[in-house]
């Protein structure tokens, strides 16, 4: 017959303490802190089964091995680090590129890495191994390149080294980025060929930009634009010997956004334009017609609250003014004055004045959007690479007895009697014989954004 000890309690002799106390349904084993339980056994076996084994609120546990997980150290790495087996790292690498160096290579030892502030596409997190321990069977170091990236590392033997169980791109950031659309004839949307993380919408006419979907990061809502309107017409010499004076520039306004960098001109404001979810009508100014007397002003442009103002006209031969305008138009000969230049006001400003008549026989010359006209010599335009190439856009055009710099050498406006670029918003020649002056150039919009 097997024996019993039949009990509630069982008490220590120094001190009376319990050892095993029996209370309804639960039975208590041990005395209580820094009295440690030791069950020898070569199996021991706790709960029975289908039952539930748990550790008390704000216990710890040891010896029982690892679950192919990891305990998340939840401080971000921002400098280079040396893993430890079992723990996962935040690795925010905002502040530049860095290194994360893996521990000692044991059978089972587990290293998880994750991409704290979806910037490892910019400044990359390099893995390293133990001296000349192997990363997926190479002992080359591993870069981790790929926006919102986590891996998990497991490693296996010396032939392989550490071996990726997990790999991720897909965090979950909510709608991080913009989501838009383009319509209109001739317009487009492309990714930028210099970086593919920018869509560069193009409106070389009228059309519209339409997001469907803003980010939930409100850094990335913020676009880059370009918006340059058309060029002034130049004039001609109604017959006379002095000549037409040159168009002024169509105006030039530029916004840049941070979030996709690139070369901007070097009077673009320095934060771009915030964009919601909803359609936004673009309007492209036409260049203004020359003339051979007194030529037409350029048309507005527009991008949201971006408006960039036409250019003005050229004046004619008989003293007649230059138009105000985006930038101004050249005054007429015999002592024409020239069109005044960012009007209406913008800051920063728009374009510049037109050159009076510098004599009574010579007509003015168009102002451009980074200096006014000069004597007979258009005003220089403006390059930016919003488009992902340089570009030169609102230059002011020549008057029509110049032979020298106009235009076409300085922003895209026009020579003696020609034409401004189309999509360039140059101002239009002025011409000095019996034809029509230059044609102001069409306009343009560029928008640039962040879409992954």
């Amino acid at each position: 017959m097997t024996s019993k000890i039949k009990v509630d309690n069982i008490n220590k002799v120094s001190d009376d303490s319990n050892i095993i106390k029996k209370c309804g349904t639960t039975t208590t084993i041990g005395s209580g802190a820094s009295n440690p339980i030791v069950v020898d056994g070569s199996a021991i076996t706790l709960g029975r089964c289908g039952g539930t084994v748990a550790l008390a609120s704000g216990a710890t546990q040891t010896g029982f091995g690892r679950t192919g997980t990891v305990d998340w150290d939840t401080t971000p790495k921002t400098a280079t680090f040396t893993a430890v087996s079992g723990d996962g790292f935040f690795c925010n690498t905002t502040g530049g590129a860095f290194t994360c160096n893996l521990p000692a290579g044991a059978a089972g030892a587990i290293v998880s890495l994750a991409d704290y502030a979806s910037t490892f596409q910019t400044h990359n997190l390099t893995v390293a191994a133990n001296g000349s321990e192997k990363i997926g069977g190479s002992t080359l170091d591993v870069i981790l390149a790929t926006e919102g990236q986590s891996i998990t590392l497991i490693y296996v033997d010396a032939t392989e080294g550490w071996v990726t169980t997990a790999d991720s791109s897909e965090n979950v950031f909510g709608q991080t980025f913009i989501t838009a659309t383009v319509s209109g004839s001739g317009n487009t949307l492309a990714t930028a060929p210099c970086c593919s993380n920018a869509k560069i919408a193009t409106f070389t006419g009228p059309g519209t930009f339409c997001v469907s979907q803003i980010a939930s990061t409100a850094a990335n809502n913020v676009v880059s634009y370009l918006v340059t309107a058309g060029g002034g017409g130049g004039s001609a010499d109604g017959g006379q010997p002095q000549g037409g004076a040159g168009g002024g520039a169509g105006g030039f306004r530029e916004g840049k956004s941070p979030v996709t960098p690139y070369t901007s001109s070097p009077i673009a404001a320095p934060t771009g334009l915030t964009v919601t979810a909803s359609p936004f009508t673009i309007t492209v100014g036409g260049g203004g017609p020359g003339s051979t007397g007194t030529a037409t002003s350029g048309n507005v442009s527009t991008f949201s609250t971006i408006t960039s103002a036409g250019g003005g006209r050229g004046g004619q031969y008989n003293g007649s003014p230059g138009a105000n305008g985006g930038s101004g138009g050249g005054g007429g000969a015999n002592a024409g004055n020239g069109g005044t230049g960012n009007t209406p006001p913008t800051s920063p400003s728009q374009g510049n004045n037109g050159s009076p008549a510098p004599d009574g026989g010579t007509p003015g010359a168009g102002g451009g959007a980074s200096a006014a006209g000069s004597g007979v010599t258009g005003g220089a335009g403006v390059t930016s690479s919003i488009s992902s190439t340089s570009i030169a856009y609102a230059g002011g055009g020549a008057n029509g007895t110049a032979g020298g710099c106009n235009g076409s050498s300085c922003g895209t406006g026009g020579n003696k009697g020609s034409n401004g670029t189309t999509n360039r918003g140059g101002g239009g020649g002025g011409n000095c014989s019996a034809g029509s002056g230059g044609n102001g150039g069409s306009g343009v919009v560029i928008i640039r954004y962040k879409f992954q």
